[in-house]
């Protein structure tokens, strides 16, 4: 036997030893889970016999009272375990199938060497409880692993930082408890495990990656000491997958302290949620809170309509109203709303009657004085509750003079004798004095009319936010010197012209909504969220400074974990260039952190290379060691010979069962291709909104919707001088170019754009149809 076969056979020992022991575990978890569930059915079977009902005295009420709730507990009791138990079985079937995927062998200082397996849950021997056969990938112990080769190293422990010497690194291919394949390496996770993980066909749904964690990936994953960690990766470089891992790390250090319902992540869209939705469970946590931020101001906006994912892309290809758009998603145009809300202590609150029956009941006037009545050391919250507790009392007094309304007395004689029996059960029995009794029934009837009243004034309806917002835009030239920006008055007065236009209609713009919320938060005296303890954002580059300084208001407790591609900023080209020195405005600077990922992993070298070029920055941008084809980009005469050529790569992708993705600029552009694929009877999903699931196969999509995303091929359509005519689309080139895992095609309807002038000619194929 070779020296690699002995130590496979070794390997394959030890594996069947702890797979022993794993179905020694559950064996004795099936029976667990059998009780415990035959212990539920039987208290759910004798529930009413087993609860004590006595109800003739307050004592008995109690004694009832308190041993149907001694029932509940043991219900939750005995499903809670059942429920633990079924979870304990989930992770011991995994661990049967893959145990491990890797061993690390140390020794500590006057200990004895170890043999440490890492996998994805910790594991201890059921006749031993004290002896770990496999550690889980997030323990201290295991960043061994990820952070070091063979030799001296320290890791941080609960109790310190720890040295130890590595002896031996092992990398172990496990598959359904056979040992595929062993590799000892003295550098953290070797190349060649990692090569083999990435030449696999893209999926629907991302795996995690705890077998190739990187070093700098795991630095990631376990920073728990800043306040905000700003992660900018290249794309590909496994930056969203390292963010997930570290909310599963996160989950496991501060297990019992810290729940999946304090963590929350934002995502760029619906897709994106979808594809990344089974990283979590299948390492065993609860998925966190994930949204959009769309999402986040939609849901608080129910009577407007949030400009979409389109709509925001198609706006931001159009330079007329840049300036003015760069001005109001800038840190300081959130410093111009604060100072907006001060000046609201003293004057120019904008109120609504408060209306009755068609008329005024409480004017805006007299809100206005009330409002106004309080001191200057009352914030904008308590002066609103002064508001309301003083309407209120407006409210109240106006009773007995309604009660004397004609309408009153009209409604008493239309009393049914249902209705009249209806109010006395309600209230209390019949009044033998007439004159009492129709005083009774008024103020019932005054009170129940003046309900949508009280409602107005609890959910302060008597303030406009629209009103205000229009106001605020209408003061903002007074306030500011626009010259800064390059907005003349006329150009500020068209935005808000056009705002208050949208309005009118019930929408409103993606840069609007958060001004629009932040002001309506600060007048009505919201509070932030106290409880959320993580916070995520991902393409970090699409955000404006605006909106993260929002994000910061509502969630002021929250560590940051910020992380994206400045590269594939298609959305906040301008804002990208500054966002580390707003950031540095927001939080402590001594508890930022920065880390860099510049190495390329999903693509080959060969896409990798061709796609930095496309960029200015993209020199520093590292591709990892995996050969595929070259790039290719056809000039083709027609549209016609365009999709007669997209079809040839489709149906040799479909061969070769690779999902391809045809990436078009604009939504109207991709329903075009889907179009005529589909009259030439070639099968492609549409994606049109961000809330379609993704499918296997060929799918034509956006490009403002592909990011995040990665497939086996890519087919840039329509790469033309004409469709993108200077470098402001190089971002969005990078980013169309960077979804492809394994081979890349750039359709061009005539000739390629300027943007491919800067690639080297051996860089990629050309062709001319």
């Amino acid at each position: 036997m070779t020296e690699l076969e002995n130590i496979k056979a070794y390997e394959q020992k030890h594996l069947n030893f702890v797979r022993e022991k794993i179905g020694k575990a559950k064996d004795k978890l099936t029976k667990t889970i059998a009780k415990a569930k035959k212990g539920q059915k039987n208290i759910e079977k004798d529930f009413y016999n087993d609860v004590r009902v006595k109800t003739s005295t307050y004592g008995g009420l109690i004694e009832t009272g308190v041993s149907v709730r001694q029932q509940q507990q043991m219900l939750m009791q005995k499903e809670n375990r059942w429920q633990t138990a079924t979870r304990d079985m989930e992770t011991l079937d995994k661990l049967d199938k893959n145990a491990y995927f890797a061993r690390v062998d140390i020794q500590e200082a006057q200990n004895d060497p170890e043999k440490i397996y890492i996998g994805l849950a910790s594991f201890t021997d059921p006749d031993n409880p004290d002896d770990y056969l496999i550690y889980d990938w997030r323990a201290p112990i295991s960043s061994v692993y990820y952070d070091s080769g063979v030799g001296e190293m320290t890791y941080e422990a609960p109790m310190g930082k720890q040295t130890v010497d590595v002896s031996l690194k092992r990398e172990i291919q496990i598959k359904d408890g056979i040992v595929k394949n062993v590799l000892d390496t003295d550098e953290a996770v070797g190349d060649p495990v990692l090569l083999e993980n990435l030449s696999h066909q893209s999926a629907t749904k991302m795996k995690s990656i705890v077998a190739t964690i990187q070093q700098e990936q795991n630095a990631i994953i376990r920073d728990t000491k800043s306040d905000l960690l700003f992660v900018q990766g290249v794309a590909g470089s496994g930056k969203t997958a390292a963010v997930l891992q570290r909310v599963a790390y996160l989950l496991y250090r501060y297990r019992g302290n810290l729940n999946p319902g304090q963590l929350i992540l934002f995502s760029p869209n619906q897709l994106f949620n979808d594809y990344i939705n089974q990283v979590l469970p299948e390492l065993g946590e609860q998925n966190m809170v994930q949204m959009t931020y769309y999402q986040f101001m939609s849901r608080r906006v129910p009577h407007l309509e949030v400009e979409t994912l389109q709509e925001r892309f198609e706006e931001a290809l159009d330079p007329k109203q840049q300036n003015v758009n760069n001005f109001k998603n800038s840190l300081d145009f959130f410093n111009v709303v604060n100072n907006y809300g001060k000046s609201l202590n003293k004057h120019n609150i904008q109120f609504k009657n408060i209306m009755f029956k068609g008329k005024v009941f409480i004017s805006k006037e007299k809100i206005k004085e009330i409002y106004y009545s309080f001191n200057e050391n009352y914030t904008l919250r308590t002066r609103l509750e002064a508001t309301n507790d003083a309407l209120v009392k407006i409210l109240n007094g106006h009773i007995g003079s309604e009660m004397k309304e004609r309408w009153v007395e009209e409604t008493i004689e239309g009393l049914s004798k249902e209705q009249l029996k209806l109010l006395y059960s309600k209230y209390g029995d019949k009044i033998g004095d007439s004159d009492k009794e129709y005083k009774f029934l008024a103020k019932r009837i005054v009170k129940s009319a003046f309900k949508p009243v009280l409602m107005q004034i609890k959910k302060h309806r008597y303030f406009s936010i629209n009103r205000q917002f229009a106001h605020f835009l209408q003061s903002v030239p007074k306030m500011n010197d626009l010259s800064k920006w390059g907005i003349t008055d006329e150009d500020w007065k068209k935005n808000t012209e056009t705002t208050i236009e949208r309005f009118k209609d019930g929408k409103i713009s993606m840069s609007d909504v958060s001004i629009y919320l932040y002001l309506f938060d600060l007048v009505t005296g919201k509070r932030p969220d106290l409880q959320m303890r993580y916070l995520f954002v991902d393409e970090v580059q699409d955000y404006t400074p605006f909106q993260l300084a929002y994000l910061k208001w509502n969630y002021p407790r929250a560590k940051f974990t910020l992380l994206g591609d400045l590269n594939q900023a298609i959305f906040t080209r301008q804002n990208s260039h500054t966002i580390m020195d707003d950031l540095k405005t927001m939080f402590d600077p001594e508890k930022i952190r920065v880390i860099k990922l510049l190495k390329s992993y999903r693509s080959t070298m060969e896409i990798t290379d061709f796609s930095k070029y496309l960029i200015p920055d993209g020199k520093d941008i590292e591709a990892f060691a995996r050969k595929g084809p070259k790039p290719v980009i056809s000039e083709v005469a027609s549209e016609a010979k365009g999709i007669e050529l997209v079809e040839k790569i489709v149906k040799a992708n479909n061969a070769a069962n690779e999902t391809t993705a045809i990436i078009g600029k604009t939504l109207a552009e991709c329903r075009k291709v889907a179009e005529l694929l589909k009259a030439n009877d070639i099968k492609a999903t549409l994606i049109q909104t961000e809330n379609q699931r993704l499918v296997k196969g060929v799918i034509v999509v956006p490009a403002y919707l592909a990011k995040g995303l990665e497939f086996d091929a890519v087919v840039m359509w329509d790469g033309s001088a004409k469709n993108y005519p200077t470098d402001l689309d190089d971002k969005l080139v990078y980013t169309i170019c960077t979804r492809a895992m394994h081979s890349l095609d750039i359709v061009s309807i005539g000739e390629m754009s300027p943007i491919f002038a800067n690639e080297p000619k051996d860089e990629y194929q050309l062709v001319k149809e």
